[in-house]
């Protein structure tokens, strides 16, 4: 049983995808194509009697979309799902469905970093956790939060940093909506594809009471805002006479990742020292940990999302076990303790 393989099934309508992504998983070590579904209603048969660890799951498709499918699935049948798809829309709809992931449909000359990246989230959503619920503020605990943070003084001294992996986009949205306008400059990196986190920043920006934006190079960061670093571009927080600002330049991966975490919070740790807080949440592998270990010696408060409330407990426990985390709290609890220690 130690060596039991993570077996997939593949739901997409085109014939050539589902050749594409057999091929791309069966090739790796320790996952296995258990077999293939031409829609939803062929899926649904298919999950009962194959009891799948995942499936990858088109949206486009005949008699049902993937969306919708996941709504009545999931409540049902606890099966990690990874959606894929060319839309950024549809993407954030799949995680919101309760969806463990997503990855971006390949262009021809991306199917080897496709192949590699589809793996890597599928050994990640056999050990998701499927059906957490929704972690979401009620109305009485966001009018709460709002009227607690009324008398919260803006500064241009204090910085929050956020980084997030698998599970992060509905997180972040957890951790930031009901934060008040008065609330220091926010600076965030999620592991997304280019393209991805400017749909991403003004999905954010119609939910939350502060504006929110992806990330150019020279932004000022300030009470109010909140920053996403662009996919492909990796976000640094510089400081001169001025205040805080963003640097957001291309370059290779660091700790496997562009945009990185890591590359956050050690320029949070330079730039702001003791005048930063820090959180890590939900994300497969340790983007982020060692960042945030030298935010912390610097004098920086850290927070990680503790690992009842994490789909993938992956950063946040390397960040736990390395001594970087000064206090470790469930998902709805972050807002919370990042006003209380403003105050």
């Amino acid at each position: 049983m130690l060596n039991r393989k993570t077996r997939v099934l593949i739901v997409d309508d085109s014939a050539m995808f589902r050749t594409v992504l057999t091929a791309a998983l069966n090739s790796a070590p320790g996952i296995e194509v258990i077999g293939t579904a031409v829609d939803p209603i062929d899926a649904k048969g298919k999950i009962l009697e194959m009891k799948p660890d995942v499936i990858t799951l088109d949206v486009e498709m005949p008699k049902m979309n993937g969306i919708e499918f996941l709504r009545r699935l999931l409540p049902i049948h606890k099966v990690a799902a990874i959606v894929v798809t060319a839309s950024a829309v549809e993407a954030f709809e799949a995680v919101q469905a309760g969806a463990v992931d997503y990855i971006k449909k390949p262009t021809a000359g991306e199917m080897d970093t496709f192949a590699s990246k589809l793996q890597s989230l599928v050994r990640g959503a056999a050990s998701a956790r499927v059906g957490l619920g929704n972690l979401h503020a009620t109305g009485s605990q966001a009018q709460s939060l709002r009227h607690t943070m009324l008398n919260l003084a803006s500064t241009a001294n204090k910085v929050i940093a956020i980084g997030a992996s698998t599970g992060g986009t509905d997180a972040i949205q957890v951790v930031v909506e009901n934060l008040p306008k008065t609330t220091p400059g926010i600076v965030i990196v999620q592991h997304m594809p280019a393209g991805f986190t400017k749909m991403y920043a003004d999905r954010l920006n119609r939910v939350c009471q502060m504006e929110v934006k992806e990330a150019e190079d020279g932004d000022k960061v300030r009470s109010g805002l909140i920053i996403i670093g662009a996919g492909e571009y990796h976000m640094r927080l510089k400081r001169n006479a001025g205040g805080y600002f963003i640097e957001s330049k291309k370059g290779e991966k660091v700790s496997g990742h562009c945009p990185s975490v890591d590359v956050l919070f050690e320029s949070v740790a330079e730039s702001a020292r003791n005048n930063a807080m820090g959180v890590i949440l939900t994300g497969m592998g340790a983007d982020g940990a060692k960042g945030m270990l030298k935010m912390k010696q610097s004098g920086a408060f850290t927070v990680g999302q503790d690992e009842s409330t994490c789909v993938v407990y992956g950063m946040p426990m390397v960040a736990h076990n390395m001594g970087a985390v000064s206090r470790q709290a469930p998902l709805q609890d972050i807002a919370g303790i990042l006003m209380q220690r403003l105050r």
